[in-house]
């Protein structure tokens, strides 16, 4: 099993930056990927971001266009998503998700962290 917390969501303004944080704990293993979803009312799960634990390849939704960036950092076994240049449209609960691949259906999921962006 695999254990994930995220942290860091907030109220911001349009313009703004939030990093989330995702604490993991549990087995997992260096083929692993973290990643990203987000939902917004009345809207599909949707893909954020992703990285491989090892080696720390990343990839983004189309929608990011560069704002987005994921990192991790293997000692704190945690990955992060720094947000920034933030819209309306970025408001939703962000999901940290961890499996082998993470574009879709990973089996793993945190609680979720909500991120509103006020215009």
């Amino acid at each position: 099993q695999v254990q994930l917390v995220e942290s860091g969501g907030g109220l911001v303004q349009a313009g703004g930056s939030l990093r989330l944080s995702c604490a993991v704990s549990g087995r997992t293993f260096s083929s692993y990927h973290m990643g990203w979803f987000r939902q917004a009312p009345g809207k599909e799960r949707e893909f954020v971001s992703g990285i491989r634990w090892s080696g720390g390849t990343t990839y983004y939704g189309d929608f990011v266009k560069g704002r987005f960036t994921i990192s991790r950092d293997n000692a704190k076994n945690t990955v992060y998503l720094q947000m920034n240049s933030l819209k309306p449209e970025d408001t939703a609960v962000y999901y940290c998700v961890a499996d082998v691949s993470v574009t879709s259906n990973p089996r793993y999921w945190g609680q979720g962290t909500q991120v509103t962006v006020s215009s």
